[in-house]
């Protein structure tokens, strides 16, 4: 299984980087590539044809709509309709119950009687897994303004193809059970620091970077990729609180990066 980082910058597209999305892919038994997207936030669809046609996706997980998670939903929406060829109907899309609403809204105000697009629409249900070929997809509700969801992935591991691995994505959060259920003993914890230790106070909404920490380290998680730094923020700020309390390996997420488990 590997994480493919297509946007990684907090609360809007960067300098650097587009919103919230990420790829992961494995492959089965017969060396077909299994592809799921994790969000499509604004600036994200265009990076992602860099890295594959849309076609390819097999699976959409959108853990809230806020816009720097969703909102390039737009975009798909727009190329499965009017790409020649692209027959992504079938396509699922999961997220809040209201998904379908929330994109037509977006995309097609004119329309009242439209649902967004032809995707093939689903709504979370708290721990119950998803298959999408070899890989297990399963919510758990976070902390969030909003119906925000977490996401643990297991699946072959690229190392060992006889063994199954835990990727565990923590979308928006704070601190709270959801969260540690679906970051307990992760291979790789793909989790959020959009907030500052000594600047960020309010609480309910985002993670520090010690409290990250705090997490991995309670999970005992192998190894953590922190994301969804805003573009005010300094990163080395957040892997300086995030190290002082967990010990394992930390990597900053970079737009176009990928890690493998």
């Amino acid at each position: 299984m590997r994480l493919v980082v297509i946007g990684c910058t907090g609360s809007l597209a960067g300098p650097r980087s587009p919103a919230s999305s990420y790829l992961v892919q494995t492959r089965d038994q017969f060396g077909r590539l299994w592809t799921i997207a994790m969000d499509m936030g604004s600036g994200a669809f265009g990076a992602l044809q860099a890295v594959l046609p849309p076609e390819a996706l097999d699976f959409v997980a959108i853990s809230h709509l806020h816009p720097d998670h969703c909102a390039d939903l737009t975009g798909l929406a727009v190329y499965a309709k009017y790409r020649p060829g692209a027959a992504m109907e079938s396509l699922p899309v999961y997220g809040p119950a209201d998904t379908p609403h929330h994109l037509a809204e977006l995309q097609y105000s004119h329309d009242p009687n439209s649902e967004g697009g032809d995707f093939n629409y689903g709504a979370w249900s708290e721990g119950v897994g998803i298959s999408v070929g070899p890989l297990t997809i399963t919510p758990f509700r976070v902390r969030h303004p909003v119906e925000a969801w977490g996401f643990r992935l297991e699946g072959p591991s690229d190392m060992d193809p006889h063994k199954r691995v835990t990727l565990s994505y923590s979308g928006d959060t704070d601190t709270c059970e959801g969260l540690a259920e679906l970051a307990a003993g992760a291979e790789l914890l793909l989790v959020e620091a959009a907030f500052e230790e000594q600047r960020d106070v309010a609480r309910g909404v985002h993670l520090t970077g010690r409290r990250a920490g705090q997490v991995a380290r309670a999970a005992r998680a192998k190894q953590a990729v922190v994301t969804h730094l805003p573009p005010w923020n300094d990163p080395a700020v957040t892997l300086e609180a995030m190290s002082a309390v967990y010990p394992g390996p930390i990597w900053l997420a970079r737009q176009r990066a990928f890690y493998v488990i």
